[in-house]
């Protein structure tokens, strides 16, 4: 009787370990990998997708009365939300300042300080603060929390090709990882994994971002985008090695299939339901095409992610 002899590639390429977090609290190490998603047979694979939860500075007045309702009153405290996040087994917090959006209250930087110390002294675990947006904002907002933060290993985001120099430094001098955040585009999140990288910024102190697409809102062509990057990483390409990050909740929660509540087909089914796949569908590509960090909205979907990773990785040991 023949036996089956399994293909297996023989990849030279390593995805660049992150770690985020330390100095006293918990910390969290991503990358690492030397072969595809969940190919264990093929290479090494020594840690698992994080799974992050988004909180923002302010109630979220946009948001699905859905998903508010999953949180409750504690979206009116950032730091209550973020210990409630905390026990709903999140590996990352996620903070977005949107306040300091010029048009959502334009707050600075002291109060970009204050509320990420209260969340800092309130959860152990390692941080993401995500800017306005606005190049000038973000500035502004981050160089005071990666001041506020130093040593404490937070990734800051978005840094672009409007802002990189400010953001790289920023994160030289106080030891943090820089977002590097582009439009769908393999050729240009290399490009500004280069800038920055000539700016002083190591490979280990970056994570892509190469912006999201949600189910039927240009998900496949953010999947290509992933596994491309992936791709050339594994094949020796040095400057797409960095570790990638997917913020599918923002992107699902704001379609119209998670939003919509009237004037809408029966078969499309129960709202919140229909909404909460949504979000886990997005996430779960996401994550097969090579996400390794995953940034997620409403609790269930965290739940159900996690339950995925742990049965694809129970057997690993992670």
């Amino acid at each position: 009787m023949s036996t089956l002899e399994v293909p297996v590639e023989k990849w030279t390429g390593k995805v660049y370990e992150v770690k985020l977090g330390g100095d006293g609290r918990k910390s969290v190490a991503i990358g690492g990998e030397t072969t595809l998603p969940f190919l264990h047979f093929e290479g090494s694979i020594p840690n698992r997708p994080a799974v992050a939860i988004e909180i923002q500075d302010r109630e979220p007045l946009d948001w699905s009365p859905h998903l508010v309702s999953a949180w409750g009153e504690i979206v009116k405290s950032p730091v209550t939300w973020a210990r409630k996040a905390a026990q709903y087994g999140a590996d990352v917090i996620v903070l977005r300042l949107r306040s300091a959006h010029p048009e959502q209250g334009n707050t600075g930087a002291n109060e970009a300080e204050k509320i990420v110390a209260e969340i800092l002294n309130a959860v152990d675990l390692p941080l993401i603060v995500l800017g306005p947006e606005v190049a000038e904002k973000d500035n502004e907002v981050l160089v005071a929390v990666s001041e506020l933060a130093r040593g404490q290993r937070v990734a800051l985001g978005n840094c672009t090709d409007k802002n990189y120099r400010t953001i790289a430094a920023s994160c030289l001098a106080n030891g943090h990882v820089a977002i590097a955040k582009t439009p769908n585009d393999v050729n240009l999140a290399k490009q500004l994994n280069i800038l920055l990288h000539e700016a002083g910024l190591p490979l280990d102190s970056i994570l892509n971002d190469p912006t999201t697409g949600s189910l039927g809102y240009g998900l496949e062509y953010t999947y290509s985008v992933i596994e491309r990057l992936r791709l050339a990483c594994l094949t020796g390409d040095e400057m797409t090695s960095a570790p990638i990050i997917c913020t599918a909740g923002e992107e699902s929660w704001r379609q119209k299939e998670s939003k919509a509540i009237e004037g809408v087909p029966q078969n499309w089914g129960a709202h919140e339901e229909r909404a909460i796949i949504w979000e886990m569908l997005t996430a779960t590509s996401l994550i097969t095409g090579g996400a390794n960090i995953i940034v997620l909205r409403h609790p269930r979907t965290v739940e159900l992610i996690k339950q995925q990773l742990l049965y694809a990785y129970q057997r690993r040991g992670h």
